[in-house]
């Protein structure tokens, strides 16, 4: 018999910054914290199905920007191509306060930088469970995969997905593109 975890019962997990060096990433980057950060994080390493499109990320950026506050894109390498066409979405005007961090932050970098951010809107990856740790609010996007099995672990969290029939398939593909909706 399958047993539900309650999740009211799971461990909140959290992660000390040390402020020192937290200053310091961000004078390494050349970032400020004069406006409000929105951090994304729009990478998935287990393939395009956890995903949200990032055209999406594009109008959540745009919108954040125009209402005030700077957007730090987050992720490795791999995630860069898909940092720079959500970048490049966006207006010259905002581009100004929209900052590609992707693949040029060290693991630890990122989580002092992620720590700084008031919200963060990510797919269900590691960079989501690190932005839930350091105490971001956390806009998490679910695909492919459910947060009934990988949730993050705070309160301070609202959680979206579509609910179609074939969801969660926990497939690193998807053949009915469950983004249409």
């Amino acid at each position: 018999m399958k047993q539900e975890v309650k999740l009211e019962y799971c461990p909140r997990p959290a992660l000390r910054v040390d402020t020192q060096a937290q200053a310091n990433t961000i004078k390494k980057f050349g970032l400020t914290n004069e406006r409000a950060v929105v951090g994304m994080c729009p990478g998935a390493e287990f393939g395009p199905a956890k995903r949200w499109p990032d055209a999406h990320y594009a109008e959540v950026a745009e919108h954040a920007i125009k209402q005030g506050q700077q957007v730090w894109l987050f992720g490795s390498k791999k995630d860069r191509e898909v940092t720079e066409k959500i970048r490049d979405a966006l207006t010259k005007e905002a581009q100004s306060h929209c900052y590609n961090l992707a693949g040029s932050t060290s693991l630890i970098e990122a989580v002092d930088l992620l720590a700084v951010c008031d919200t963060v809107v990510s797919n269900d990856s590691g960079l989501m469970h690190i932005s839930a740790a350091v105490g971001a609010n956390v806009i998490a996007v679910y695909g492919s995969s459910s947060p009934s099995y990988t949730p993050p672990l705070s309160d301070s969290v609202k959680i979206i997905n579509n609910d179609v029939e074939c969801r969660p398939c926990f497939k690193r593909t998807c053949h009915w593109d469950i983004w249409i909706a």
